[in-house]
């Protein structure tokens, strides 16, 4: 459906937007379970983030096209092994090198998961919520192969069948560098649901609540200094993103950094904390995002008419491998 626009309602020129683009929203129902109907049920929560025009910059830095699990399905495509089981579990190191995309001529797509499988839920200040960067590519089979379901054997438990990703939401995103007034410079991740459309009241599906998708969020992005221990677990020893000079230059002698630039999530490996800000985006930062649907004089009927399978970005680059009924009619399987 597009990145939408933006409309500040008020001046403020400490809010600047550094990047633009979609966001897709998925889970994936735990090994051997054919549906799943709380969030007892889910294995794991993926955000996709499709970028789609970089202010002032026009080009997005990436890692290496041969490093990370980028390079090992590359290498699978073309007949020279290093098949990636599982899809999006395995990998042994995380992103290195550089490569220059310009995202208007060429898809880019970053595949996140969230520990918690879950958001934060933007109406409420508590801790952070932990997740990674697992993939990013250039080729939208690589996401596929993440999300589509598959059958596979283990030494102790014998076959196992993985479940397709359900699609959880499909929106647009902003990547903003905020400077706050008597505060440190921060970036927020905010973006507004496209689908599903909201219901009668304004209120979120089930699955979408429980995973505490809201209509919109702001969150707070922090990005974990992969040279640094402390803080969590995470990913350990050669998972863990590997930056260029210049991006890890960004940390200094801190533990976090700002997501600025938002080069840095384009690394596999590349850990990071969303933090609660808000659930009012224009409240909060003074900027309304708009969605493409919203962007047309229509009814609110013709509106909720448009914003359904046929003009979905999400249906059309991931429908034939990931289940689109929570998306369409915002319940669980």
């Amino acid at each position: 459906m597009g990145q939408g626009t933006e409309v500040k309602t008020r001046p403020d020129p400490k809010v600047e937007i550094q990047e633009k683009g979609e966001v897709f929203f998925f889970y994936r129902p735990k090994v051997d379970k054919e549906e799943a109907h709380s969030p007892d049920d889910v294995q794991r929560m993926y955000v996709v983030l499709r970028p789609e025009s970089v202010p002032e910059r026009g080009v997005e830095e990436k890692q290496a096209p041969d490093s990370g699990k980028e390079g090992k399905k590359r290498k699978t495509r073309h007949g020279g092994g290093g098949e990636d089981k599982g899809g999006s579990g395995g990998g042994d190191e995380g992103g290195r090198g550089k490569e220059e995309v310009k995202v208007e001529e060429r898809p880019l797509l970053r595949l996140i998961v969230m520990g918690k499988k879950s958001l934060p839920d933007p109406a409420k200040h508590g801790r952070p919520f932990w997740g990674y960067v697992d993939l990013v590519t250039t080729d939208v089979e690589d996401i596929k192969d993440a999300l589509k379901g598959e059958e596979y054997e283990t030494k102790t438990r014998g076959k196992r069948h993985r479940q397709a990703a359900r699609a959880l939401g499909e929106g647009v995103y902003r990547i903003v560098k905020h400077d706050a007034p008597g505060g440190r410079e921060h970036t927020h991740l905010v973006y507004k649901l496209e689908l599903p459309s909201p219901s009668a009241d304004g209120g979120a599906g089930e699955p979408q609540e429980a995973m505490n998708v809201e209509q919109e969020a702001s969150f707070l992005v922090q990005i974990k200094n992969p040279e640094q221990g402390g803080g969590f677990g995470g990913l350990q020893g050669k998972r863990k993103a590997a930056f260029p000079e210049h991006l890890q230059g960004r940390f200094g002698s801190n533990r976090y950094a700002p997501a600025d630039p938002p080069d840095l999530l384009n690394y596999e490996g590349c850990e990071l904390l969303l933090i609660s800000a808000s659930d009012d985006v224009e409240e909060e930062l003074g900027l309304e995002l708009q969605t493409e649907t919203e962007n047309e004089t229509e009814t609110g009927t013709e509106r909720e008419g448009r914003a359904s399978a046929g003009c979905s970005d999400l249906v059309k680059m991931f429908g034939e491998v990931a289940d689109v009924k929570p998306l369409l009619s915002g319940s669980w399987d």
